[in-house]
């Protein structure tokens, strides 16, 4: 199976390491049952006895780890769960990806009515082709400026300034058990932006394989 999974156009999610399984979760309750002492059962029956009455401490000692590309928005709510080790990609370093989340069509939503935070589903009021190149004017604009600003010598930590958060950054993010599903709860959740929704669900499918019968009580 696949430990990568392609995330819009330009991003991914990507798990680099696993740190335990449903046993070791069983194991930390126990402490300690020895290899194969017990049934598929009875370490299900467990998990969901501590998944159900939050008893939390067991599903930390197991991790997982993830290289991410994501526009710059999306990754300010995912550092917003501050639980997570991460180091992300630098732009003092290195150039900026010429990369840009460019939602499209029929993904260009209006402002909920009820929501002050979301979008809602319907038509929008205007042609999406002179939103489309608005929003292009944008990113030709901000990327071409970057490459100038860095030919004329301005450092790279000053040419990124003129960058939005729709730019694509990277980052390693290792998070336990017990608070990743935690995000995945909150950002997977219908009401959470769409965007991040995509990037929970893509890490959650990927964690499934690894923690089925802890994913389950989940």
């Amino acid at each position: 199976m696949s430990n990568e999974i392609k995330v819009h156009e330009h991003g991914f999610v990507k798990l680099l390491d696993v740190m335990g399984n449903d046993e070791e979760v069983e194991n930390a309750a126990r402490i300690s049952y020895g290899e194969g002492t017990r049934k598929t059962s009875q370490t299900r029956n467990l998990i969901r006895y501590l998944m159900r009455h939050k008893h939390t401490s067991p599903f930390e000692m197991c991790e997982v780890k993830f290289h991410l590309k994501l526009p710059i928005f999306v990754m300010r709510q995912l550092v917003r769960h501050r639980t997570a080790n991460l180091n992300e990609y630098s732009g003092r370093y290195s150039v900026m990806s010429d990369d840009f989340y460019f939602p499209k069509g029929k993904n260009l939503k209006p402002q909920s009515s009820t929501n002050k935070q979301g979008r809602e589903e319907g038509e929008l009021g205007a042609d999406t082709g002179e939103i489309e190149f608005e929003i292009f004017s944008i990113f030709d604009g901000a990327k071409t400026a970057d490459h100038n600003l860095i030919d004329s010598k301005l450092s790279r930590e000053l040419s990124r300034i003129v960058l939005p958060v729709s730019n694509y950054t990277e980052v390693i993010w290792k998070i336990d058990l017990h608070n990743f599903f935690h995000v995945i709860n909150l950002r997977a959740e219908k009401h959470a932006q769409q965007e991040i929704q995509d990037y929970a669900n893509a890490m959650y499918h990927l964690v499934y394989p690894h923690f089925p019968i802890c994913c389950e009580a989940f």
